[in-house]
C-alpha cells in the first residue's frame, strides 16, 4: 500500500490566488462532477469531501474504479489530449471541488514549477497506486481486496494514524470496487468485526489490526 508522497507545496492554498480560469463550487453528496462521455475541458482538485470515479461498458455494466479524497485532482486527462471524460464523477459526501479550465492548468504547470514538481509527484503516486490495485485485483482474495479498500479508505498509513472512522459507503459500492457480490462484502465485514478489525460507533471504525489481513498469506 502506498501513501500519498508529501509536498511542502499546498495546492489548496495556491490554487485561492489563481485569478483567471478557476471556478470553486459546493457539491452534496451524489451530485455529478463530469459524466462519462462529456467534453474533457478541465482538471478539479478536491478541497474537500469524497468523489467517486465510475465507469458503465456499452453492455450496461458499472464498475467503481476509485474513490477520491481531500487532496486529490480528477479529470487530468485532458491535458493528454483526451477528448472526452472516460468516466463518471460522482461527489459521495459533501464539499467543494475547484475546477481549473484546461488553458489554465497548462499555464500553471509551466509558469509555476512549485505546483508543477507538486502534479507530477501526485501522478506518480496515483500511478503506483493504479499498479498496486491491478495487482490486488489479479493476485488477491476478495477478503485481502476488501481490506485494503478499508485500510485505504481509512488513510492507513498517512500521517501515522492507527485507526481511523470511514464516512458511509454502501456496501455495494465496496462490491463494485473489489469485484464481488454485496453478499460476500457482508459475510467479510461480519467477519472482520467479529474478530476486532473493525467496529461500528457513529460510523466504520478501522483498527490498524486489519492489515493482518492483507500480510496474511
Amino acid at each position: 500500500m502506498t501513501p500519498k508522497l508529501k509536498s511542502l507545496f499546498d495546492p489548496k492554498s495556491f490554487l485561492t490566488k489563481v485569478a483567471e480560469g478557476r471556478t470553486i463550487a459546493e457539491y452534496s453528496k451524489d451530485q455529478m462532477v463530469f459524466s462519462q462521455g462529456d467534453p474533457a475541458d478541465a482538471v478539479f482538485y478536491i478541497q474537500k469531501g469524497r468523489v467517486k470515479l465510475t465507469v458503465v461498458s456499452n453492455t450496461g455494466k458499472e464498475a467503481v474504479i476509485a474513490i477520491l479524497d481531500t487532496g486529490d485532482f480528477l479529470g487530468e486527462g485532458c491535458l493528454v489530449a483526451q477528448p472526452i471524460r472516460m468516466a463518471t464523477a460522482t461527489a459521495i459526501s459533501n464539499g467543494s471541488i475547484v475546477r481549473l479550465e484546461k488553458a489554465a492548468m497548462i499555464r500553471m504547470l509551466h509558469d509555476e514549477p512549485a505546483f508543477s514538481e507538486m502534479f507530477v509527484s501526485y501522478l506518480l503516486s496515483r500511478n503506483m497506486r493504479i499498479e498496486e490495485d491491478l495487482v490486488d485485483q489479479l493476485f488477491n482474495s476478495s477478503e485481502k481486496r476488501l481490506a485494503r479498500v478499508l485500510l485505504l479508505l481509512s488513510h492507513f498509513g498517512k500521517e501515522g494514524k492507527p485507526e481511523s472512522v470511514i464516512a458511509k459507503i454502501s456496501q455495494e459500492t465496496l462490491a463494485e470496487m473489489i469485484g464481488t457480490t454485496r453478499s460476500r462484502v457482508s459475510f467479510f465485514m461480519n467477519k472482520f468485526r467479529k474478530m476486532g478489525f473493525i467496529e461500528y460507533n457513529g460510523g466504520l471504525h478501522v483498527h490498524s489490526s486489519l492489515l493482518n489481513i492483507v500480510l496474511h498469506d
